[in-house]
């Protein structure tokens, strides 16, 4: 069995995610203790309780304290198994976050799995659905994994109620050495419940902001009375991309702009891929054993994957400075 301390590192669901995930693939029983300890709330929350559930579903294993509040669990992985699954995690708990435990694990299942997940697409702290969906799984697909994602309803904080059918093959990965490659810029401007030029604008300011630097883009505006009432825009452009969601009281035109503020700062970085991707290679990178990319800042949640998946595999990541960049790979 494997211990670990989670409150090492960032300290928060990115232990819990990765762990399990790599718990699962290898078949390793693995006890988490200091669950978020050092958070105004310790312990797990709703997300985190349904990402660890469902990968015990996946794979047929046992949980010890598994309760809202828990801050120790020991899980014990069997085989990881196909199957369909429907996951309701009860609030707006993001969706991105309990997929990033779970799709490592779905590469190495007997058969395909199909996932309907109710809960947040588009939540603060958390990667979007349409980020989960154009940059991260595009450079997934990269070296060798095979998903589908699509959006049946938009949910926003603090009533939820979005829903996405995900579905995956069995894979086998292998490395891959990420590039900067230049391609136009895409995106989505969306909105819920809030009138027709909410979403217009927020694409509007944003386009006005990538074009004034020379940059082209094309972001679709998409507007729908779902279960929540919420704003967001999300850009992207291969292994880069940035988002940034409508609050009360702030202008549509300010949430397009951050958004494409973001965006430029990572495409003018010259990084292969942007910072909040990186985080999310590492796992795969560290199960193919080899791969690389470059990226502006390496974040607390980059050096604690690497930290916990040299732990369950028999990998090491090197980290060096490459003038304004830093490059990370596994041999």
């Amino acid at each position: 069995m494997i211990e670990i301390d989670g409150s090492y590192g960032e300290g928060g669901g990115q232990i819990l995610r990765t762990a399990i995930a790599l718990a699962s693939i290898t078949s390793t029983d693995v006890r988490i203790f200091n669950i978020r300890a050092h958070r105004p709330q310790p312990g797990l929350k709703a997300q985190h309780m349904k990402a660890i559930e469902t990968a015990a579903k996946l794979c047929n294993g046992d949980v010890e304290g598994l309760y809202i509040g828990s801050q120790e669990i020991t899980y014990f992985p069997m085989e990881i198994e196909g199957g369909k699954y429907t996951i309701d995690i009860g609030t707006a708990g993001s969706i991105s976050l309990l997929l990033q435990c779970i799709m490592p694990m779905t590469a190495f299942s007997s058969g395909d799995i199909l996932l309907e997940i109710i809960g947040g697409t588009d939540v603060a702290w958390s990667p979007t659905i349409d980020y989960l969906n154009n940059v991260t799984c595009i450079a997934l697909k990269e070296m060798g994994y095979r998903c589908n994602i699509e959006i049946l309803q938009r949910g926003y904080y603090p009533e939820g109620g979005g829903k996405v059918r995900a579905s995956f093959k069995p894979a086998k990965l292998y490395g891959f050495d990420f590039e900067r490659k230049e391609e136009n810029i895409k995106g989505i401007s969306h909105s819920s419940k809030l009138p027709e030029h909410v979403a217009e604008r927020q694409s509007e300011a944003a386009k006005r902001l990538l074009e004034k630097r020379g940059m082209k883009c094309e972001i679709d505006v998409y507007r729908k009375d779902e279960f929540s009432t919420g704003s967001g825009i999300t850009l992207w452009s291969n292994y880069t991309g940035a988002s940034s969601l409508g609050k009360k009281g702030v202008p549509a035109e300010k949430v397009g702009e951050m958004a494409a503020k973001n965006m430029i700062e990572y495409l003018t970085s010259g990084a292969s891929v942007d910072r909040y991707l990186a985080d999310q290679l590492i796992t795969y990178m560290g199960i193919a054993g080899e791969g690389s990319f470059t990226t502006d800042n390496i974040t607390k949640h980059t050096l604690t994957n690497i930290y916990i998946t040299e732990l369950f595999m028999d990998v090491k990541f090197d980290i060096q400075k490459q003038g304004n960049l830093i490059g990370v790979s596994v041999r």
